[in-house]
């Protein structure tokens, strides 16, 4: 199957605009999770009554990621949450439309209130802090579209089975991976500076993040896909019972 679908080269055509991203994640679904089905997505109702409670019009490409696979919690909520359409709301300063939640509370991802009305607006993430004056929407990802192909990598890489593993890694660690791994045509993000950038690497038949050598997050297709990458990056990887 993999065979037939060249993710870095989807990817690449992916990241250049929104109809690039969601022929990309409906392909990744089709050869990496399963394939996208009627009723992955909300309604248009859905949406509709959100509008209205709202009181203004969603993004186009906010509506059509919830059309497409909003319900689809295995692509966008195994760790973090993506709000469903009667859970969207606007942060308590009225700076910007919240749609997902860090898993913990930690930190929410939202939309500039004055980018609404741009089809595919920038997105940012604000942190909850424990001094709440303290806090500032920063910088994530310039377009929502993006934003979404990475909620699904993310999602896909954190997800519960024998298939997914994590990597506490060292320098050595990180030279292997960057040697025995192709790192995928995705921008490096968070925007704001203080935070470390991610960069995401595709193995054989194996998907990768690295959170700037902090972290190394992986998913493969099958338990010895998973093998062939640890033995290719040795480490103290947290579920290696061999």
């Amino acid at each position: 199957m993999t065979q037939r679908f060249d993710l870095a080269a989807s990817l690449a055509r992916g990241v250049e605009g929104r109809s690039g991203a969601w022929s990309f994640i409906r392909d990744f679904s089709t050869h990496w999770a399963s394939a996208l089905q009627i009723g992955d997505g909300w309604t248009e109702a859905d949406l509709a009554a959100a509008e209205e409670r709202l009181g203004f019009q969603l993004p186009a490409a906010l509506r059509k990621a919830y059309l497409l696979f909003g319900r689809r919690r295995d692509l966008t909520s195994n760790h973090d949450v993506l709000l469903s359409p009667a859970e969207l709301y606007v942060d308590d300063v009225k700076e910007a439309l919240v749609f997902r939640h860090e898993n913990q509370g930690a930190a929410s991802w939202g939309i500039l209130l004055d980018s609404l009305h741009d089809d595919d607006p920038a997105v940012f993430v604000r942190a909850d802090l424990a001094d709440k004056s303290a806090e500032r929407w920063e910088g994530w990802l310039e377009r929502l579209s993006l934003c979404f192909i990475e909620i699904v990598l993310s999602e896909y890489v954190q997800a519960d089975g024998e298939s997914c593993d994590f990597l506490d890694p060292d320098h050595d660690s990180i030279e292997l991976l960057e040697q025995n791994c192709v790192q995928l045509p995705f921008p490096a993000y968070p925007l704001c500076e203080e935070e470390h950038p991610t960069r995401w690497f595709l193995g054989q038949d194996v998907l990768l993040r690295d959170d700037d050598g902090t972290a190394v997050l992986a998913r493969a297709r099958t338990l010895e896909d998973l093998d062939r990458v640890r033995d290719l990056i040795p480490g103290d990887w947290l579920n290696d019972y061999r």
